[in-house]
């Protein structure tokens, strides 16, 4: 039995994430939606879009998001099976807080009967042993009976693929018939999960669960007796008394007259080769049941991780709301295309608390995108909200934008400058060709890489001719290359050979600064400039002081 909420036809294996995922998460700030997502968002219950409080944080989910997150889905149909199924998160928050507490419920109560344990409650052929399998046998039972229930209760307002198929494959698999053989089957043999249920607290002592075992077999010449077979189990439910008492003494003799019954006393030999038949018994049924278990046996705690993945999208939705953003299920394209409207930086609207600028792009038959222009101008922000909403876009979810769209890229990298730290065993300029080489080692089919300010750690004149040479050899070689940069001598090269050709395959942008200096943050089309305006800061911060 499989759950089936991350990829339609197999269970979530993790496996497959991105290339230096630290990195990544870093150059992204990716720790702040993982954060993000493990904390509900409390509203008034009077003033519906006023934040009461973040709940406590929620370690598992926040886990999971970490997890799925960073392993990118290969094809348009797999990013569409999880929107569908975000879709119908979103619009029956109920059900899914149902389901996220039915699951970790299950496994919290497996836990208790020894799961992380491995089930080492004691030997195979152990009493302890057989009793916790019986006990987990009926925890199964049990859930899927709840989880069936569930999922008819809401059965009507769920429409993705993804909990239709559930709901029918968990009636086919776990259907009303076999349902009605196990509860049988545990009925008959709960006199051996537990004898003391029932006490009735009388004189007359307390009931406790006692066996029924009818055995069926063949008579043999010499009158032996072989072929036996198992007919019936039972439990019934009988008296137990002080064997010293008047009545346990009275209810002896009357077996003793009766031929057709046993008083079996404990401590003999008879009641040792009677205990072993109930063990067998049992043993023998409770192995029956291996095959259900073991159908069963993966499926709560891939349920539980698959369902706390949309439990963190839902409160990812929860964030955007709490900010303001407006959001969209990106729109799959071709590898040469990067469409969006209004696209923000989600990090930077949960960290700082506010509804950040947003901007409009839209590059067709591009493979390269240079951004130059004024310092502080917004273009970091700019890389980096594209860089996560790709990730948010590979994994499933929307992004914070009013439309986005572009290819899926398995191999995605960045690569962004970094403060020279005693964590460095070589100066910035090796480090940072240090990692370019690895990321080219990793480089496939369908890569795209993030450049944020490369190569800036050297004088401008070398560092431009290195990031010329890396970046002309990654395009080359079919990357997508995106990059932020303030090595005025590279771009210029750039600009001037696009220029002599008709489809040259680079486009340039810049950060548009107003005539007085005031940064808009936003990108706009526009050949590379001689200056990062660096003056504009200069007067902004120093100038002022020596003004006043």
């Amino acid at each position: 039995m499989n759950a089936n909420l991350l990829y339609e036809d197999r269970e979530w294996a993790d496996s497959g994430r991105y290339f230096e995922e630290r990195a990544l998460i870093q150059d992204l700030g990716l720790n702040t939606l993982f954060w993000a997502a493990a904390r509900d968002v409390i509203w008034d219950e009077e003033e519906e879009d006023r934040v009461i409080a973040l709940g406590e944080p929620d370690a598992f989910l926040e886990s999971t998001m970490r997890k799925v997150m960073l392993v990118c889905l290969r094809t348009e149909a797999e990013i569409r099976y999880r929107q569908e199924i975000l879709q119908d998160c979103l619009a029956n928050e109920t059900f899914l807080y149902e389901l996220y507490a039915y699951a970790k419920g299950v496994l919290d109560a497996w836990d208790r009967l020894g799961r992380k344990a491995g089930g080492k409650t004691g030997t195979r052929n152990s009493a302890r042993s057989l009793i916790s399998e019986i006990h987990i046998l009926q925890l199964f039972v049990d859930s899927l009976a709840k989880l069936k229930a569930l999922l008819e209760k809401y059965g009507d307002e769920l429409h993705s693929r993804g909990f239709v198929s559930l709901r029918e494959r968990l009636n086919r698999e776990f259907s009303r018939e076999k349902e009605e053989a196990l509860r049988r089957i545990l009925k008959g043999i709960t006199f051996y999960a537990n004898d003391k249920e029932h006490e009735d607290g009388t004189i007359f002592g307390r009931l406790v669960k006692k066996p029924r075992i009818v055995l069926g077999c063949s008579l043999g010449d010499g009158l032996k007796l072989g072929d036996f077979h198992l007919e019936e189990v039972e439990t019934d439910t009988k008296r137990y008394r002080n064997p010293a008492s008047l009545l346990s003494r009275a209810q002896g003799y009357l077996s003793e007259k009766t031929k057709t019954l046993v008083n079996i006393q404990r401590g003999t030999k008879l009641a040792e080769q009677a205990e072993s038949l109930e063990f067998n018994t049992v043993r023998y049924i409770v192995a029956c049941c291996e095959p259900f278990v073991n159908a069963f046996n993966g499926f709560f705690s891939q349920l539980h991780i698959q369902v706390a993945f949309y439990r963190g999208a839902v409160n990812l939705m929860h964030h955007v709301r709490r900010f303001c953003l407006q959001s969209c299920y990106p729109k799959v394209g071709a590898q040469d295309v990067l469409r969006f409207r209004e696209l923000k930086e989600f990090v930077m609207g949960i960290e700082q608390r506010r509804n950040p600028v947003g901007n409009t792009c839209s590059i067709e038959g591009k493979n390269l995108l240079i951004v130059t222009g004024a310092n502080q101008g917004g273009k970091s922000t700019f890389l980096r909200s594209i860089g996560i909403a790709q990730v948010m876009m590979q994994c499933g979810l929307f992004v914070t934008g009013e439309e986005y769209e572009s290819g899926i890229f398995p191999d995605f990298f960045t690569h962004f400058t970094r403060r020279e730290d005693s964590a460095m065993n070589s100066g910035r300029l090796d480090e940072e060709l240090g990692r370019m080489s690895r990321i080219v080692d990793h480089l496939g089919a369908d890569s795209m890489i993030l450049l944020n300010e490369s190569f800036a750690s050297t004088t401008e004149k070398e560092g431009s001719v290195i990031a010329y040479d890396v970046v002309k050899a990654l395009t080359e070689a079919g990357v997508k290359v995106l990059a932020v940069t303030h090595l005025l001598s590279f771009a210029r090269r750039v600009y001037e050979e696009a220029g002599q050709k008709p489809d040259s395959g680079v486009e340039f942008l810049s950060a548009q600064r107003s005539e007085d200096g005031k940064r808009t943050f936003r990108m706009v089309q526009h050949a590379p400039e001689l200056t990062s305006f660096g003056l504009d800061l200069y007067e902004k911060i120093i100038g002022a002081q020596f003004s006043g």
